[in-house]
C-alpha cells in the first residue's frame, strides 16, 4: 500500500483487493459496499479518505451510517474502521461507545454537518506498513461481532421485516407479543432469539408506544388479509369536521352512537372530545391493535368490542367477535341495542381497510385462497345477492355497503367513511346524499403511492347526483395541511371502454395459427397461461389493451401489440378502422404524465362519451384529433408494436410506426394528408433525429422499420458501471435525442391530445 492515491475509489478497491482474498475469497467488493457506505464486512464497518484530517468528523458521519443501518433494521457492526489511505493507517473504534449516537435520527446527508462532535480516543491505530498490524486488520475483519441496539418507533418497522425475511412463517406475535392481558406471548424483541446478537430486549410491557405503527408490523401476509387503514393524524383531525357535521344533525333529545368498526389503534378517534368518546364504540380485528386500543381508549369510549379480554379472545392473531363482516358482529347485542332505538342516531366513522388477495406475495406464499378468507363471509355472501361484478373483490366496499345495509336506517343517521372514489363512480355501490367531504393524499397513509382518498360524508336518504366537489388537502414536510386552490370534480361513470368501444367484429379470411405476444411486445413464451386464440387475419393491425377504469398499474392495463395478447383483456385492431380506436391508448396513458397525486384513483377512463364521439366521426368533425392521436401513438413508448418473424412463420409488422425505410406503414400513409403546425413540426423533427441517429448504432438492422419503442429496446444500449454506480450509454447522441422526444410527446399530449379526451368522456 505504499502508492499515493488521488482518488478515494481507486484506494478503497487496491485495500479490498489486497485484503479481501484473505478474509473470505467468496466476498466481492459489491457486496459489502451498501447502505451507502464505503463497505460492511462481517462485523466491521469501514469508512475511507485519502488522509483523515479530523478524527472527529469521520468518526461522526460513520455514526450517521450505522443510525441509518439500525433504523432499516440491520446490524450493527462492533468495530467502526477509519481508513486513512494515503497515511496507511486504519483507526479501530467500538461502534458500543457511541450506541446513544448511534440511536439518534439524524437529517440529511451523512457526509454534512460533521464538525463539533468530540470522539474518544482510538482503542487502536494500525500502521499498515507494518505485517503485523496487516495481520491484524485481516483478523478484524473476519471478526462476526456486533453491537445490540434498543428497538424503539424509530426502527421497529426494519427490525420486523428482517424478521419477518428470515423466518417466513412467523407473524406479529412471534415478533412483537407483550406482557399483557390473558395471552402473553412474549415475542422477539422481548426475548430476543433469533436476533440476540443485534438487538437488546424491550422493556416495554404494553406495545402502546408503537401505535402509530402497529398496522405496519403486521407480516406481509397479515398486512394484505388485514388491509391498510392508518390514518394519518393531521387528516383524522381535519375529518372530525366532517363528524361534528353530522353530529349536529342529531334531533333534539335523541341519544347518538359512533361506530368505528376498523379502529386500529383508534388514530381516527384520538382527536375527539371527551363527550364524543362518551359516544363512540370501537373495534379491531388484530389482536395487537385491539390490546393497544383498549389501553389508549377503553376507559374513554362508551364500547370496545369485545368489552374485555377473555381466554379465548386471541384467535390465530386476530380478536373473536371483532370480525365486522361476520354475522356474529352483525347481530352484536351491545351496537344492536342502539340500532333498534329509534330516538338514537347511528354515525358510522371509519377507515375501511383495502385488502388485494391476489397479490404477488400471496402467491409466492401459496395461500391466495386462504387469506381471500374475507370473501367467504356472511356479508360479502349477502353483498353478492344485490352487487354483481368485480365491486365484490374490495374488501372496503363490503364495509361500506353493509354500512347502509345494517346500520344506517333514518334520514339524519350519517356515514363519514375514507376510501378511493372507485365505489361511487365506478362500481356504484351507493346512491346516497352527499353532504361533504374532502380529498386526501394517499401517500401519508403509510403507503408510498400519491393518489387521491376521498372522506365522504354521506347521509341515509338516497340520491341519484352524478358530480360534486372535493376539497383537496395535502401535508407538507412540517405535517401541516395545505389546502389546495381549486375543489376537486368527482363525475360518475356510467360505461366502460370494453361496453363500448372494444371491436369484437370477426376480421375476414380469419384463422386460428397466428402467435400471441407478451407485455414487451415480442412472441410470449409457450409456457405462460393463455386466455385468447391466437388468430391470425390479413385485416389484423394488431392489438389494443385499454383495460379497467382505473390506472392501477397502468402499463399492464395498456398494451399495443403486432398480434394478441397472451392474458387478453383488449380487442384486435381492424385496418379499416383503427384509427377511431386510438384515443382509447392515448386515454390509457393519463396517469403518466399526470402524476399528481389529485389525478390517480380520481380520473378514471369512461366510454360515456361515445355516442357523440361516433356522431362526430362520421361528420369527419374528428379527422385532425384522429390524425393527432396518430402521431402521439407513434410516438409513445408504450406502443410496444415491434417487427420480427414468429413461431408461425410470418413476419409482423409495425404499422404503427412513421419509420418507412422498408415501405410504407399505415400510419405514415394516414398522416399524409396531415398538415402539422409548428410543435407538430418539432415533434416529427425530433423523431427523425432519433431515427437518423438509430441507424448509425451497430445493432441497427436494415430491413426493419423501426418504432420508438424497439429502437429503446434494441438500438439504445447500454451497461451499468459498477465503479461509479451510473447506467453508461453507448450512443449519447440517440439516448440524448430519445429523452428529448419524451418531454415534446409529454407537453403535446397534455396540450393537444387531453383536453378532448375530457371533451368526448374518454377521461372523466
Amino acid at each position: 500500500m505504499a502508492k499515493t492515491y488521488d482518488n478515494e475509489l481507486e484506494g478503497q478497491h487496491a485495500f479490498y483487493q489486497t485484503y479481501l482474498p484473505r478474509v473470505d475469497s467468496s466476498i466481492t467488493q459489491d457486496e459489502i459496499q451498501s447502505n451507502y457506505t464505503d463497505g460492511v464486512v462481517n462485523g466491521n464497518i469501514l469508512e475511507f479518505k485519502l488522509n483523515i484530517n479530523d478524527l472527529n468528523s469521520v468518526l461522526f458521519q460513520t455514526i450517521k451510517y450505522l443510525s441509518s443501518m439500525r433504523v432499516k433494521g440491520k446490524s450493527i457492526p462492533r468495530n467502526i474502521l477509519l481508513i486513512s489511505l494515503n497515511d496507511e493507517k486504519v483507526y479501530l473504534y467500538y461502534s458500543e461507545k457511541y450506541l446513544q449516537q448511534i440511536e439518534t435520527i439524524y437529517i440529511g446527508g451523512a457526509s454534512k454537518d460533521n464538525h463539533g462532535f468530540i470522539c474518544g480516543n482510538a482503542e487502536q491505530v494500525y500502521d499498515l506498513t507494518q505485517d503485523i498490524a496487516q495481520e491484524n486488520i485481516i483478523t478484524l475483519l473476519r471478526s462476526c461481532n456486533y453491537t445490540r441496539i434498543n428497538i424503539d418507533e424509530n426502527c421497529i418497522v426494519g427490525w420486523g421485516q428482517r424478521y419477518y425475511r428470515e423466518n417466513p412463517m412467523a407473524n406479529k406475535s412471534d415478533f412483537i407479543g407483550d406482557e399483557t392481558g390473558k395471552i402473553r406471548i412474549i415475542g422477539e424483541i422481548r426475548q430476543p432469539e433469533k436476533f440476540k446478537e443485534y438487538i437488546l430486549p424491550y422493556k416495554g410491557k404494553s406495545n402502546e408506544r408503537f401505535r402509530y405503527l402497529m398496522d405496519k408490523l403486521n407480516d406481509d401476509i397479515q398486512k394484505k388479509n388485514l388491509g391498510a387503514f392508518y390514518t394519518n393524524r393531521v387528516y383524522a383531525d381535519k375529518s372530525l369536521e366532517l363528524l361534528r357535521k353530522a353530529i349536529s344533525r342529531v334531533p333534539k333529545g335523541n341519544d347518538y352512537i359512533i361506530l368505528d368498526r376498523c379502529a386500529g389503534t383508534g388514530n381516527l378517534e384520538l382527536g375527539m372530545t371527551t363527550e364524543e368518546l362518551s359516544h363512540t364504540i370501537v373495534s379491531t380485528l388484530e389482536y395487537y391493535e385491539y390490546k393497544v386500543l383498549s389501553e389508549s381508549l377503553g376507559d374513554k369510549v362508551r364500547h370496545i368490542i369485545p368489552p374485555t379480554e377473555k381466554e379465548d379472545t386471541f384467535n390465530m392473531g386476530l380478536v373473536r367477535g371483532a370480525d365486522a363482516l361476520s354475522k356474529e358482529y352483525v347481530d352484536n347485542q351491545i351496537i344492536k341495542q342502539y340500532i333498534d332505538n329509534p330516538s338514537c342516531t347511528i354515525i358510522l366513522f371509519e377507515n375501511p381497510p383495502y385488502a388485494e388477495t391476489t397479490s404477488l406475495e400471496h402467491q409466492r406464499r401459496k395461500i391466495s385462497k386462504k387469506s381471500s378468507s374475507w370473501k367467504d363471509s356472511f356479508v360479502v355472501k349477502e353483498m353478492k345477492k344485490e352487487i354483481k361484478g368485480a365491486a365484490t373483490n374490495d374488501l372496503g366496499n363490503a364495509f361500506i355497503w353493509s354500512a347502509f345495509k345494517y346500520y344506517l336506517r333514518q334520514p339524519t343517521d350519517s356515514y363519514i367513511v375514507y376510501s378511493p372514489v372507485k365505489y361511487w363512480k365506478a362500481q356504484h355501490i351507493i346512491n346516497r346524499k352527499f353532504l361533504g367531504g374532502f380529498a386526501f393524499n394517499r401517500k401519508h397513509f403509510h403507503t408510498n403511492i400519491d393518489a387521491c382518498v376521498m372522506c365522504a360524508y354521506w347521509g341515509q336518504e338516497e340520491s341519484n347526483i352524478s358530480e360534486f366537489n372535493l376539497i383537496g388537502y395535502d401535508i407538507n414536510k412540517n405535517n401541516e395541511l395545505v389546502a389546495l386552490d381549486k375543489p376537486l370534480p368527482i363525475r360518475k361513470i356510467n360505461s366502460l371502454f370494453s361496453q363500448k368501444y372494444y371491436d369484437r367484429t370477426t376480421m375476414p379470411d380469419c384463422t386460428e395459427d397466428g402467435i400471441l405476444i407478451g407485455l414487451n411486445g415480442l412472441e410470449a413464451d409457450s409456457s405462460v397461461k393463455r386466455r385468447i386464440t391466437p388468430i391470425y387475419s390479413p385485416e389484423m393491425m394488431g392489438y389494443l389493451v385499454a383495460d379497467s377504469a382505473g390506472f392501477d398499474n397502468p402499463d399492464a392495463k395498456s398494451s399495443l401489440l403486432v398480434a394478441g395478447r397472451y392474458n387478453g383483456n383488449g380487442f384486435f385492431l381492424h385496418k379499416s378502422n383503427y384509427l377511431e380506436k386510438l384515443p382509447l391508448f392515448a386515454a390509457s396513458r393519463y396517469i403518466t404524465y399526470n402524476r399528481a397525486w389529485t389525478e390517480r384513483a380520481r380520473i378514471m377512463k369512461s366510454a360515456d362519451g361515445h355516442k357523440r364521439y361516433f356522431t362526430d366521426i362520421k361528420s369527419g368533425k374528428l379527422n385532425q384529433f384522429l390524425l393527432q392521436c396518430l402521431l402521439f401513438t407513434c410516438l409513445e413508448a408504450q406502443n410496444h408494436m415491434q417487427e420480427f418473424t414468429g413461431s408461425d412463420g410470418r413476419y409482423y409488422r409495425n404499422n404503427l410506426t412513421l419509420d418507412t425505410s422498408n415501405g410504407s406503414t399505415l400510419a405514415a400513409e394516414a398522416l399524409l394528408g396531415f398538415i402539422p403546425n409548428e410543435t407538430e413540426k418539432e415533434l416529427l423533427a425530433q423523431w427523425n433525429k432519433v431515427l437518423e441517429a438509430a441507424k448509425k448504432t451497430a445493432e441497427y438492422i436494415p430491413t426493419i422499420n423501426y418504432g420508438l419503442y424497439q429502437i429503446k429496446c434494441d438500438l439504445n444500449t447500454s451497461h451499468f458501471d459498477e465503479e461509479t454506480g451510473t447506467t453508461i450509454f453507448h450512443y449519447p447522441d440517440l439516448n440524448g435525442h430519445i429523452k428529448s422526444l419524451a418531454e415534446l410527446v409529454k407537453r403535446y399530449y397534455n396540450t393537444t391530445i387531453v383536453p378532448m379526451l375530457f371533451q368526448y368522456e374518454f377521461l372523466k
